[in-house]
């Protein structure tokens, strides 16, 4: 059974998110706003963060950055706004999937399987892994310790941006269609919109700076990192 903490301002979307998730036999605690969020964050621990972007006092986006700071929680976006700009700002704090309002409290459950499932794998395999490092000119991937280098500087990426990068490495010079990508690293139970692999594809080249060349677009097929 998961822990799940819904936070919305509006509460007959909590009770709705409540009744379908407890149901599938989680454990639900609600907040109204995002300070709320924060301050049970800090006391508690969640597997999951359901968290709407418009809320009075602090947005979504400000309460997830908060939350980053001292937890790392993956976190489903709720959001009436469906603009591109809305989406990558969400991806690029790290969240797992942006759902947008209004949306079925069915797919929303399947949405909560499929980042859950991928949460335990990510941890189950990274207590496993013995240390792998690849490295091809400036560009250093430490697998097991998930850290990423740029000319000898670390920087930061979100969590899907890694697990994005490492299939693609991992894989490299190999042609790796939309669908395999989707299914790989997104999980085979996801429901969401397939140009989020496109947005992460750009947040991906963006943090590679110079590296970003090896991350190559294979018209009407997918992505290949050549290496």
């Amino acid at each position: 059974m998961s822990k799940i903490l819904i936070v919305d301002d509006e509460e007959k979307i909590r009770e709705v998110i409540k009744k379908y998730a407890e149901f599938d036999g989680h454990n639900i605690i609600e907040a109204e706003n995002g300070m709320e969020a924060i301050k049970l964050c800090k006391e508690q621990d969640f597997d999951l963060l359901i968290l709407d972007v418009m809320m009075p006092e602090l947005d979504g986006f400000s309460t997830c950055s908060e939350i980053r700071k001292f937890k790392d929680i993956p976190v489903i976006m709720l959001s009436a706004r469906g603009e591109e700009y809305d989406k990558i700002h969400g991806f690029e704090l790290g969240i797992d999937d942006y759902v947008v309002k209004p949306f079925s409290p069915r797919e929303l459950m399947l949405r909560v399987r499929a980042v859950l499932n991928r949460t335990s794998k990510s941890h189950a395999t990274s207590s496993t892994e013995e240390r792998i490092i690849f490295e091809k000119e400036g560009l250093k991937i430490d697998f097991t310790g998930r850290m990423v280098y740029i000319d000898g500087e670390r920087i930061e990426m979100s969590p899907k941006e890694y697990d994005l990068l490492f299939f693609l490495v991992k894989n490299k010079n190999i042609a790796l269609t939309r669908e395999k990508l989707i299914t790989e690293v997104w999980g085979y139970d996801y429901y969401g919109d397939d140009r989020t692999l496109d947005t992460h594809i750009k947040l991906l080249r963006s943090s590679l700076g110079p590296y970003r060349k090896f991350v190559v677009t294979l018209r009407g097929v997918g992505y290949r990192f050549e290496a």
